[in-house]
């Protein structure tokens, strides 16, 4: 099968014919449809979120389960899924408890760069190549484990499906699951990409009533102003709007870039007794500073959510049904798609995007 093999960092990819070994027990493989480009990828080209080389990369995906190994009772060949980069195990203490995205078997080895088992199935020339969150995307098929495969209605397109797995769960769930945006409620989002997008339209979902996007890129800005956002900002405007809409500060804030020094700006932005929801992910050795007496004092929540706290098996599907049924707007999300031949170049779309997802087509 061909996929784009990422032999150094900060190089570009390249287009090679690997062979991939049939699923082993509680595997599957699936034939891939369509790939989200996600910032996180970029971050593994950069190094500056460490995995090990050569990998196939990519987590954001959707396709047709082609076979299944032992053992495998959940899904069949023909089901349509979306991809989860979390097998949640379903039984340490994280799991029991609702955690899912804090299991202790998956968690762990996310970034080992191998499958469950500790081994791959990727092989080029003989020599092994490194899997990406378990799922490895950038590819005309993959073999993940059971537990990262999420049945889907037929009916779902797939590259809205495949932004379902990372970037549209990841924004929806920090608003509904972690946050718990109220209705009324005035919310503050930085960073007007996939997922602060999604966030934004799960907050007008939830009935929020301020929303705001705070972003850099005049072309961001306006597409949060579509999917729901009330008001829309460059950063050096958003002290003096959130004053003017809001007088003490938003109730709820989420942090979605990942950028130096945003987590103190959405700190601030948020009024007393507020919650901030960090969910963009900076670099390994980034630290945040807040000011000590005043987080004491404002009493404010400040907390991360990986995945948007998801259930996978279950709000994938929800949040799939919500767009069927037209009430969530999550083809917007869909932006400029590329073949795999032409994944650097969707790397540099991403980079210079207007906030909407670029894919990769695997048809």
């Amino acid at each position: 099968m061909r996929a784009a093999v990422l032999h150094e960092h900060r190089r570009p990819f390249t287009i090679e014919e690997l062979d991939l070994a049939p699923p082993g027990p509680a595997e599957v493989e699936v034939r891939l449809h369509a790939s989200g480009v996600c910032r996180s990828d970029w971050n593994t080209v950069t190094g500056d979120t460490p995995s090990p080389l050569p990998a196939v990369l990519g987590h954001e995906g959707a396709g047709v389960v082609a076979s299944v190994g032992p053992g495998v009772t959940s899904v069949a060949p023909g089901d349509h899924v979306v991809l989860s980069w979390l097998p949640a195990c379903g039984r340490c203490r994280f799991c029991t408890s609702g955690r899912l995205t804090l299991c202790d078997v998956a968690a762990p080895a996310l970034l080992a760069g191998t499958l469950l088992d500790g081994t791959t199935r990727l092989t080029l020339a003989g020599r092994p190549v490194h899997h990406y969150s378990f799922l490895s995307t950038f590819a005309e098929r993959t073999v993940v484990p059971e537990a990262s495969c999420v049945r889907i209605r037929d009916e779902a397109p797939f590259p809205v499906a495949a932004l379902v797995g990372c970037a549209i769960t990841t924004g929806c769930g920090a608003v509904l699951n972690r946050a718990r945006v109220e209705a009324g409620s005035s919310l503050v989002v930085f960073g007007a990409g996939g997922v602060g997008l999604s966030a934004i339209m799960a907050a007008r979902l939830a009935g929020a009533g301020t929303v705001i996007a705070v972003d850099p890129a005049a072309s961001r800005r306006a597409v949060a102003l579509e999917l729901g956002a009330t008001h829309a900002v460059g950063p050096e405007e958003a002290g003096t709007a959130l004053t003017d809409l809001t007088g003490a500060g938003a109730d709820f804030g989420i942090e979605s870039s990942g950028a130096p020094g945003a987590v103190a700006a959405a700190y601030r932005a948020v009024r007393r007794g507020g919650t901030l929801v960090c969910v963009g992910i900076p670099p390994e050795d980034a630290a945040v500073e807040l000011p000590g007496a005043a987080l004491v004092r404002d009493e404010k929540v400040v907390t991360g959510s990986l995945y948007g706290s998801c259930r996978p098996h279950t709000d994938m599907p929800m949040l799939l049904d919500l767009f069927l049924e037209g009430r969530l707007p999550l083809d917007r999300l869909v932006g400029a798609t590329y073949p795999l031949e032409e994944i650097d170049r969707a790397f540099a779309d991403l980079r210079e995007g207007g906030g909407v997802r670029t894919l990769i087509d695997l048809t």
